[in-house]
């Protein structure tokens, strides 16, 4: 992998890639220790040469999330600020850029919701879906048991042209640790959403995620019954809208 400089670089250590296509190049985001947790983003049109391209934000930041498309000429990403190590806080925030290098008009998207599966902290997962709803996005929440932590993935919909705004959260959780893959492994009870696919055509969705950190595990929907349920199971709070909104 080379730097903008040109120079080869690779990083100490990275982990949570995400890959997602944006025009004509696709971008790999991950989490990477950079004096603390941070996130790294490299760009590639070929899969034979990588360019790294600056951290868009100070440690400590993970769970980015880069949209399939620019939203009113702007590159749209969703992180989730927080300390150095597996911190018992974490809302989803939104930042925009119009070169993928600077960014910045921070927006507060969501936090923590009051259900126990999502008590403790939230985070992005797979990259937003385009419905005619908004975005769809599947996120995880954390909860905490003496045993540990437990990772379950929620839905919500966020506004087609100003994502910050939360138009639908369910405030059911959409998969939970019940399989013995789910459940044990490394990290035990862990379900983390990672990617998806979808065919427009059909409104299959494929979601691929994360299981006890140890297995790549695979679930399907359907887009129109998925948005239906959300919306049917929504409840917004003021968690859901930034300080001095309405």
């Amino acid at each position: 992998m080379a730097q903008r400089d040109g120079n080869e670089f690779m990083p100490q250590y990275a982990y949570d890639p995400r890959l997602v296509k944006v025009e004509d190049t696709y971008y790999i985001i991950w989490c990477q220790d950079f004096y603390g947790a941070a996130i790294g983003v490299a760009k590639t049109q070929d899969f034979e040469t990588f360019t790294r391209i600056e951290n868009p934000f100070l440690p400590f930041n993970r769970n980015a999330v880069l949209f399939p498309r620019k939203v009113n000429g702007k590159y749209m990403m969703l992180s989730r600020p927080s300390d150095s190590g597996h911190t018992p806080f974490g809302d989803i925030f939104l930042s925009e850029s119009a070169d993928m290098v600077y960014w910045g008009r921070h927006r507060h998207v969501m936090g923590k919701g009051s259900e126990w599966w999502q008590n403790v902290k939230i985070g992005g997962g797979a990259a937003p879906i385009e419905t005619s709803e908004g975005w769809l996005l599947f996120y995880h929440g954390v909860t905490g048991t003496c045993n540990g932590y437990v990772y379950s993935i929620g839905g919500a919909i966020l506004d087609i042209d100003e994502p910050s705004v939360v138009k639908y959260r369910c405030d059911t959780f959409l998969l939970t640790p019940e399989e013995w893959y789910e459940e044990r492994g490394f990290v035990p009870n862990v379900t983390f959403p990672c990617a998806t696919i979808h065919d427009a055509k059909s409104g299959r969705i494929a979601i691929y995620y994360g299981a006890a950190d140890t297995y790549v595990a695979l679930a399907f929907t359907k887009v129109d019954e998925l948005v239906a349920y959300i919306k049917e199971h929504s409840v917004t709070t003021a968690a859901d809208v930034e300080c001095g909104r309405k």
